[in-house]
């Protein structure tokens, strides 16, 4: 059991390519740092006590596939930069992100996981996400999202539990709006 905050020299582990640290005592904020390590791939700092909002820096890593950061007590709102990355695993459900989805979607966005639920997020669902390359596991539901759920291949699979108990969603697989 790791307890305390991540220390400003996190960024000295430069050669670290995996952060496996959930189910911890982990709190404080995410230090900027993080960023000066190039090869990390994966970052898992889930189901901690981390608070504060969550760096940009992070979406502009080189390698970082997997960002689990669900089930901590994040705030503010989702950095552009990590929607329109190197990212494929995105998981930072269960905190308190509010604001818009960012509408960056494009052909570099390849998402095998996006789980943005449990949050504050308001606003539609981005048009740009039919751009994607690619959106297989798509969770949005417990937020306050309201429009027309985008028409497009990556949503012809997804069942309306991903898009459930939002303010105002409609469209397939949920009511026609």
């Amino acid at each position: 059991m790791v307890a305390g905050i991540l220390p400003q020299t996190i960024g000295k582990l430069k050669m670290l390519s995996r952060a496996l640290l959930s189910g911890n005592q982990i709190s404080g904020q995410l230090p900027n740092t993080i960023q000066h390590i190039y090869r990390l791939s994966d970052l898992d700092l889930s189901l901690n006590r981390i608070s504060g909002p969550i760096p940009e820096s992070l979406g502009k890593m080189a390698v970082l596939a997997t960002l689990n950061l669900d089930g901590n007590m994040l705030s503010g709102t989702l950095p552009a930069t990590l929607i329109n990355s190197g990212i494929s695993i995105l998981n930072v459900s269960k905190n308190a992100i509010e604001g818009t989805i960012p509408d960056v979607f494009g052909p570099k966005s390849y998402f095998m996981v996006m789980d943005l639920s449990y949050n504050k997020l308001k606003g539609p669902i981005p048009k740009s996400i039919a751009t994607a390359s690619y959106v297989g596991h798509l969770d949005l539901s417990y937020n306050h999202l309201c429009g027309a759920i985008p028409a497009g291949s990556w949503f012809d699979h997804l069942e309306a539990s991903s898009f459930t108990n939002n303010d105002c969603l409609c469209g397939k697989p949920l009511r026609a709006c």
